[in-house]
């Protein structure tokens, strides 16, 4: 890179020159900077003069701008009527060329946008990429696109590199998201920006120090003040030197080099080579040519600037990757080009306003594009008068705009008076009580701060902080503050919208398919729609579709009041807000991914389930899901699939629970829907069967294991083990994990008894002792309430053991001290909502089976356990009651006959053959009977009920 060559003293800025160089000679006599400072000040203020020289005499015509600068589009307006040009060369990605046309029909603000989800040679962690090119009605750029487009015989070239290479060139770090403040603006998401004309110091200390000395709080505003209103009335020759003057102190005021300055400079090598090879191939005349491009930009030093420059070596452009790019537009607004560029707020708006109001002013015509919405009919151009000869040599208008004080317009006091009523007016619909005098307050509040500030007007930030101060008390009533009334009062929040025509086949499709609601889905405000599916069912169409939309849309975008859709439910009716018009965006950009909304979803359930980090819990949530929105047995089955293969791949159990919950609802599903199961189903179930055998002993020793996991492998192994037997399973399998599994954790001990009792390894009436014993041993009774969490996840796996765990947490709670119960309760209620809610109920319907439902019961109601555990009582006679247990023990093994034929009408086979009467009988006889009526609890207690009467 070479440096331009100096100005020479018979050049239209020679004497400019030479008075720079002499004041920064008496700068540096006079201030007490380093030698090293004193020397840098000349080189960058003859640099400066340099820069301005250089561009303006280049053979093709720099436009330098200044993003959404109302004074850059007057200019541009001006500029454009003057030098009619055959072809302009702009700043802008080059693959976006396609996309200008479509803005006929749309309402600015407007956003250009590429879009791409699948990525070839970028980082997947990028996906999805997007860049963002917002146009506004007061900038250049619209005004150059609607001349070119409207204009016969006129070329528009887009000459900045393509979207592809924006990440090309990007660092190999993940890029930040872009904050964003409220629904409009973040109408761009986290998508990268790209804006004509980024003139900002990128010098930190020097934009303080205009802040500080321009009495200004934030850098649009400064902006505004000191070079927006004195170039807005300026002519065009001022005006383009001003702002080259302006991009070479802010291009040579910076810190050291960082990878943005290589960009840049890549930048502006790739814009001169592609103008030239246009050039080259078109053979335009550059005289007839402009190149639109930031202030920033046209004072380059890069080798390749200029027509007749002769670098050392070609600029070579890199191809673009395979990444497939997919481009549309969508809405934007004043608040996301703020929030994205980091703007100030309002910022853009008070811009729109000062554009409107110098269009008026000026007389000034405007170009806007034929069928332009939210836009008046074209009137006939009037063209403004030339400025100045565009053959004439370049003269010098610098030296008398800086010689001149600032113009910044005259006070316009009726303009101030109408903004200090209307500000009144809005702020009482908003609450405020505001009255008169603090309109006055606000008039006579923003004439004292502009003079504080230096001002010879009040300008509408002044008026921003007078109505701030006099108006917003000690709180604000409403959602909007003052500040924010304001910026609705001098322009308002602009959002555009894109036509119907523009969009991509997918979101017409939707408005397409959501007709029969009859509402205006285009508005941004919240729409009521009621579906009465039984008297209309041409409605159920437009229902399933608004289910899908709520799946991929934002939560407040598509939200139902009324209706749920879920496995083996259809609603009668439901009742639905709509916000489709607000999020616009969302919806063009699954337009990117599909040409139909299902598409789109079907492609989204299988990238999930596709990803590295899915899990089997994931994987049957997308089976549910595209049974209930896409309907489609294939889609579910190869879903399924892939669940049995990341079921089968897991090594932890954290999703365990999740997968029991859904598994049931799926397997219930089926069989009220299908013949048989599916093929993955059945799969799903042997596989998870010999998976959590597997896996149990470890996950019950398992410190990082939860109890609520292994409550759900259990009730997994448990409820599906008839069907996984009949797939080939083995029962042996859970025996043997069951015994092979040996906790220490109290709650995961209790789980343990109740899995061995379930299993039949532990009897009912063993278990009960245990849990006797617990209470009895002060050196455990702390921990009782632990293994009482343990009894309650069991009832997942175990849910028989209802009146078992019901009789255990009565004894604790009789038993326990306060000490230990009062802590407990909270802990225990809080578990049994977050982990276990679906437990509850079947807690509190044995609780009302077991305790007596009327109050004057309880006083002479025993507990059922109570009764149980008492020792025999002699009756009348003097002969022992026994318990349910002997009596049933003592009547089979007297009536073996009778015991032989009632196992005979089941298909049973007894096993044994008394040959001897009950007292006598062998021992394995007398085992074998007594076992079984603790083996049923319930039965023995019936039949000794008999026995009794």
């Amino acid at each position: 890179m070479s440096d331009p060559v100096p100005a020479s003293t018979s050049s239209p800025f020679g004497a400019l020159r030479e008075r720079l160089l002499d004041a920064a000679a008496a700068f540096a006599t006079t201030s007490a900077t380093s030698p090293g400072g004193a020397g840098t000040v000349p080189g960058i203020l003859a640099g400066m003069v340099d820069d301005v020289d250089r561009a303006l005499r280049e053979e093709l015509e720099i436009f330098p701008v200044c993003h959404h600068s109302p004074a850059s589009a007057l200019a541009m307006v001006g500029r454009l009527r003057e030098k009619q040009p055959k072809v302009i060369y702009l700043e802008l990605c080059e693959d976006l060329r396609p996309l200008l046309g479509e803005l006929r029909n749309c309402r600015l603000p407007i956003a250009l946008q590429a879009f791409a989800t699948e990525l070839d040679d970028f980082p997947s962690a990028w996906a999805p990429l997007s860049v963002i090119a917002p146009i506004t009605e007061a900038s250049a750029e619209y005004q150059a696109i609607s001349y070119a487009l409207d204009t016969p015989g006129v070329e528009l070239v887009l000459v900045d590199r393509s979207t592809d290479h924006v990440f090309q060139w990007t660092p190999r770090e993940p890029p930040e998201p872009t904050p964003a403040g409220g629904d409009d603006a973040a109408l761009h998401g986290d998508a990268v920006g790209i804006e004509i004309g980024d003139l900002r110091p990128r010098f930190a200390e020097l934009e303080e120090h205009l802040l500080h000395h321009g009495k200004v709080r934030h850098w649009s505003e400064w902006w505004d003040q000191y070079v927006e209103q004195a170039l807005v009335g300026a002519d065009y020759n001022t005006y383009r030197q001003v702002m080259v003057m302006i991009g070479s102190l802010f291009r040579r005021l910076r810190p050291d080099r960082d990878a943005r300055d290589d960009r840049d400079e890549d930048r502006e090598r790739y814009m001169w080579t592609r103008m030239r090879e246009h050039l080259a191939t078109s053979g335009t005349d550059p005289a007839q040519c402009l190149y639109v491009c930031g202030a920033f930009h046209a004072a380059s030093r890069v080798e390749q600037f200029g027509l007749t420059a002769q670098p050392a070596e070609p600029y070579e452009i890199t191809p673009r990757t395979a990444t497939r790019w997919r481009y549309g537009l969508i809405p934007s607004s004043h608040s996301a080009i703020e929030s994205q560029f980091g703007l100030a707020p309002g910022s853009v708006s008070i811009a729109a306003a000062t554009w409107s109001k110098a269009v008026k002013s000026s007389g000034v015509t405007p170009y806007r594009l034929e069928g332009q919405k939210g836009t008046k009919p074209r009137r006939t151009a009037r063209a403004r008068p030339a400025a100045h000869d565009p053959q004439a040599p370049v003269s010098d208008h610098l030296s008398g705009f800086l010689a001149q004080p600032s113009r910044r317009g005259e006070f316009d006091e009726a303009e101030l008076l109408g903004w200090c009523v209307d500000i009144v007016r809005l702020a009482r619909r908003n609450g405020y009580l505001a009255s008169t005098a603090d309109a006055i307050a606000v008039f006579e509040t923003s004439i004292l701060l502009a003079g504080l500030r230096g001002r010879s007007r009040p300008t509408p930030y002044d008026f921003e902080d007078a109505a701030v101060t006099c108006i917003e008390k000690d709180a604000v009533p409403g959602r909007r503050d003052v500040r924010r009334l304001c910026e609705i009062l001098l322009g308002g929040d602009r959002v555009g919208q894109v036509g119907y025509e523009s969009l991509p086949p997918l979101a017409r499709d939707v408005l397409d398919r959501l007709e029969p609601l009859g509402l205006d889905l285009g508005k941004r405000t919240i729409q009521r729609a009621l579906l009465d599916l039984g008297a209309d069912p041409e409605l159920v169409p437009c229902s399933d579709l608004l289910w899908v939309l709520r799946r991929l849309l934002p939560d407040d975008a598509v939200r139902p009041i009324m209706g749920a859709r879920r496995l083996n439910e259809r609603p009668i009716q439901e009742s639905w807000d709509l916000a489709i018009g607000r999020h616009q965006r969302s919806i063009v950009e699954l337009g990117y991914e599909g040409v139909t909304i299902e598409q789109v979803l079907e492609q989204r359930l299988r990238r999930t389930v596709g990803d590295p980090k899915a899990t089997a819990a994931i994987a049957l949530e997308a089976v549910e899901e595209a049974i209930l929105y896409l309907g489609s047995r294939r889609i579910s089955d190869d879903l399924g699939t892939r669940a049995v293969e990341l079921l089968a791949a897991e090594r932890t159990v954290d999703d365990a629970p999740e997968v029991l919950r859904r598994i049931r609802r799926l397997l219930t599903h089926y069989r009220a829907t299908e013949p048989t199961l599916p093929e993955w189903c059945e799969r799903f179930v042997a596989a998870g069967y010999a998976h959590y055998c597997t896996l149990l002993p470890t996950a019950f020793v398992d410190e990082d294991t939860g109890v609520r996991q292994v409550a759900a492998m259990l009730g997994f192994l448990f409820s599906m083990e008839s069907l996984a037997l009949s797939l080939g399973c083995d029962h042996t399998q859970l025996e043997l994990a069951v015994q092979q599994s040996h906790p220490e954790a109290p709650a995961k001990v209790a789980l343990l008894w109740a899995a061995r009792s379930q299993v039949g390894l532990l009897p009912l009436a063993e278990l009960r002792s245990r849990c006797d014993e617990l209470l009895a041993n002060p050196l455990v009774v702390p921990a009782i309430p632990l293994y009482l969490s343990g009894f309650v996840q069991a009832l997942e796996p175990a849910p028989a053991l209802a009146p078992f765990v019901v009789e255990a947490m009565s004894k604790a709670f009789a038993r326990l001290p306060d000490t230990v119960l009062l802590p407990w309760l909270p802990k225990l209620i809080t578990t049994l909502r977050d982990q276990a809610h679906e437990l509850v109920p079947v807690l509190v319907r044995e609780a009302g089976r077991t305790f007596p439902a009327a109050l004057p019961a309880i006083d002479a109601w025993s507990p059922p356990w109570a009764a149980r555990s008492a020792p025999p009582v002699p009756d009348a006679a003097g002969d022992p009651v026994f318990s349910s247990s002997q009596a049933v023990a003592e009547l089979v093994a007297a009536q073996p006959a009778a015991c032989d034929a009632v196992a005979g009408l089941f298909g049973y086979d007894t096993g044994w053959r008394p040959t001897m009467d009950p007292a006598g009988g062998s021992p394995r006889d007398r085992h074998q009977v007594g076992a079984l009526p603790a083996r049923y609890t319930e039965t023995a207690a019936a039949v000794a009920e008999l026995l009794r009467r």
